[in-house]
């Protein structure tokens, strides 16, 4: 029998199959001229629209810088107020793996008159001078002029140097693993600008005001289910200045800053500061803002390779002014030395010196040497290192708290590999040779090798700019978010080995019982090797200890007599120091 071909033959059953594919092909065409269609009758981005005349005047002529920075103050208020409405990020990929698995950041929504409405006051922070200028451009400050060749044309700010707070702030807005569920989160962050609070109390004698919005948030953090979960050991909060600012012994209204690191609850969190504490556990130090913001990988890179080529004709340099109040600076130690010697370019600064407030006078110094001194100056830290580095030029340390116990997230364990350490013991008693000698001693390899890592480390030790996003290199706050979840990791393993946390106010202020004590007995504590010191213990009490991952009662009583002074008035004690301490006095039996 002969075959045909026909509509319901081979090729009929062919057809529904043809046509089938024409359609599946031609649907993902339809979909993109369809959105696009959609996206072109949208609003566009406002980064893609041609600016409009910045004049709002009928002359045409500009408006005065106040108006234009009031302006930008207020859209920073609005953005902080707005702080904790995050979105969970879509990052499931194509494998059904969320990238973020272990990653994610939960923001708490604070209230205003933590963040928000402690910018609001920014002209009255300082008596002598009004901080708003500082907060435009979302922190950075003003653009600085290029007109000295000194910057590059973009990128750089005049950022104060005690201005963390909100640009930290902002950059965690920018994390892509924000999540608003707070049982996925590997971290919480507390975006209270405790820095900006302390500020503007430091010249008053209020101990009273100088807390309160201290005492407020910790009031406000421990209420919340997301503290509990953990007891607050998972949070991390920033403050922009010096822990020395934050640990005022006493309530005596002349005294020095105010007393969030005597907050028990506050022991619990990872704390933040451009310079920590040398005896405390819980706070970390990050690097000072400098100048530079990059807001791309490009600006980086071409950076990094104009400081790589750049000519340095001194060997050493110096910025800065005497502390003749301080009987242990070594300060003019170093100064005489390099006003003396030819390799040194010196700026010496006074407090009438302006020319020492212009951010290109100190940045072409450091530029044109190969090592660039940091003594401690009001405290072991200065700003002055990081931009030394970010000027290619290795920094000379003499006391260990000025980089090598502090950045600790940020810096090369091995501080040969980029610095030079010289003991101020050592300039102060003249019997070591002299910097300069030192300096010399060091073979041309060698500091071109320095020079070239400390080039290196600029993307890390730099605060990208948070109205952008860097392409691929990792900024400050990409480190320190790495380094605060690992350490938050560590600490939620250990409390699975032990104890949940659950029930419990804080780590150790519900379970450190405070018995006050009406007599004065003396005790001696002999210590072998490091413990851990914080402030605040009433004084004469009883105190008993507990583990503070565990919860458990380890020891019986520790005294602290009233007489005790200074640092000396609290005890933070651990299981694997106790054993460490003694105590000679004996107690009452109803208390042993």
């Amino acid at each position: 029998m002969e075959r045909t071909t026909s509509a319901y033959g081979v090729g009929g059953r062919w057809l529904p199959c043809l046509v089938l594919l024409a359609v599946l092909s031609a649907t993902p065409w339809l979909l993109i001229i369809h959105c696009h269609r959609a996206a072109s009758g949208s609003t566009p981005h406002p980064s893609l629209v041609t600016a409009a005349p910045a004049s709002g005047r009928e002359d045409g002529s500009q408006p005065r810088f106040p108006s234009v920075q009031e302006q930008q103050v207020k859209k920073l208020l609005i953005a902080s107020a707005a702080g904790g409405e995050v979105r969970r990020s879509s990052n499931v990929g194509v494998t059904g793996e969320d990238a973020c698995r272990g990653r994610y950041l939960y923001v708490h929504d604070l209230p205003p008159r933590f963040n928000a409405d402690i910018l609001a006051d920014c002209r009255h922070w300082y008596p002598w001078m009004d901080m708003c200028p500082y907060l435009v451009n979302g922190g950075l400050g003003a653009h600085l002029d290029n007109a000295d060749g000194v910057f590059a044309d973009e990128g750089w700010y005049a950022t104060d140097h005690f201005g963390l707070d909100v640009i930290f702030h902002a950059r965690v807005r920018q994390y892509e693993c924000l999540t608003n569920d707070s049982s996925l989160a590997a971290a919480v962050f507390v975006p209270y600008y405790a820095g900006f609070d302390v500020v503007r109390h430091l010249w008053t004698n209020n101990a009273t005001a100088k807390d309160a919005a201290a005492v407020e948030l910790v009031d406000w953090l421990t209420r919340r289910p997301e503290w509990r979960a953990m007891g607050g050991r998972d949070h991390f909060v920033m403050s922009g200045r010096t822990a020395w600012d934050h640990q005022r012994q006493t309530d005596s209204d002349s005294e020095w800053g105010n007393k969030l690191f005597r907050l028990p609850a506050v022991w619990n969190m990872t704390v933040l500061l451009v310079e920590k504490l040398p005896w405390t556990d819980f706070d970390f130090a990050v690097p000072y803002p400098t100048y530079f913001h990059p807001a791309k990988d490009a600006d980086v890179l071409q950076w990094q390779q104009r400081m790589q080529g750049m000519k340095r004709d001194f060997l050493f340099s110096f910025a800065g002014g005497e502390r003749p109040g301080d009987p242990n600076s070594i300060r003019h130690h170093l100064i005489r030395e390099c006003g003396a010697s030819s390799f040194c370019n010196l700026v010496q600064c006074h407090k009438s010196e302006k020319n020492c407030l212009v951010p290109s006078t100190f940045m072409r110094v450091f530029q044109g040497a190969r090592f660039c001194l940091q003594p401690p100056g009001d405290t072991y830290t200065r700003r002055s290192a990081f931009d030394a580095i970010l000027a290619g030029c290795v920094p000379v340390f003499f006391h260990p708290d000025s980089a090598y116990r502090q950045y600790k997230w940020h810096l090369p364990d091995d501080r040969d590999t980029y610095s030079v350490f010289i003991s101020e013991e050592d300039v102060r008693s003249g019997n070591a040779s002299s910097v300069e000698e030192t300096l010399r001693q060091i073979p041309p390899v060698v500091v071109e090798r320095m020079t070239e890592t400390v080039i290196g480390l600029i993307p890390r030790l730099v605060y990208a700019d948070p109205r952008s996003k860097l392409e691929t290199l990792r900024d400050a706050v990409d480190f320190t978010v790495e380094a605060v979840i690992d350490r938050v990791s560590k600490l939620r393993k250990e409390m699975d080995h032990g104890a949940s946390a659950r029930g419990h106010l804080t780590q150790t202020a519900t379970k450190i019982d405070i018995i006050s004590w009406k007599f004065n007995i003396e005790i001696n504590i002999g210590i072998i090797g490091s413990m851990h010191i914080l402030i605040g213990f009433p004084k004469p009490s009883i105190v008993r200890v507990y583990d503070d991952m565990v919860h458990r009662n380890v020891a019986k009583y520790l005294i602290m007599p009233e007489s005790t002074m200074n640092m000396w008035q609290g005890v933070r004690i651990s299981t694997i120091w106790w054993e460490r301490i003694f105590i000679s006095s004996l107690l009452p039996n109803e208390l042993t």
